[in-house]
């Protein structure tokens, strides 16, 4: 029995994921998929990344409060992001990669972002006085108080 069947997840792997290389300063999230929500077990193959989870279930005591941690290659740590909490990381070394093994498909029509730097969250991005670079998807991102939630 794995770690997470001792605290009641079953998980059933769907697909595997991998994240090119990423430059530092790369932003990416928070993202989540409605419809079709996948829980992920998010590793980094290939430098560190500060990784966050956000809690958007409407019911829960923890809605809209994060978790975050650093991520290296050389550690081997990972994180399970459950179904209903929205996923992003900023790349801090020089490049990094990251593999997700994901409990449902990946549907691009059901893509859903949340502002990184929503004023509710507000998450405490170790960006050293940078700018993030975001991808178009990113920069459109709703505010917490606009997106679609989970009950």
């Amino acid at each position: 029995m794995n770690r997470l069947e001792t605290i009641g997840y079953l998980i059933t792997v769907s697909c595997k994921k991998t994240t090119a290389a990423q430059k530092k300063g790369v932003l990416r999230g928070l993202h989540y998929q409605f419809k079709n929500p996948q829980g992920k077990l998010v590793r980094v193959t290939k430098g560190n990344v500060f990784d966050v989870a956000v809690d958007i279930r409407k019911s829960s005591k923890t809605f809209g409060h994060y978790f975050s941690t650093f991520l290296d290659a050389k550690e081997k740590k990972m994180i399970w992001i459950p179904p209903g909490f929205a996923h992003g990381f900023l790349v801090v070394s020089e490049t990094a990669e990251l593999i997700y093994k994901c409990t449902n498909y990946y549907e691009p029509n059901d893509q859903n972002s949340i502002q990184w730097n929503d004023h509710d969250i507000n998450i405490d991005w170790p960006l050293e006085n940078r700018s993030p670079i975001l991808s178009n998807t990113d920069k459109r991102a709703l505010a917490l108080s606009s997106a679609q939630v989970f009950p």
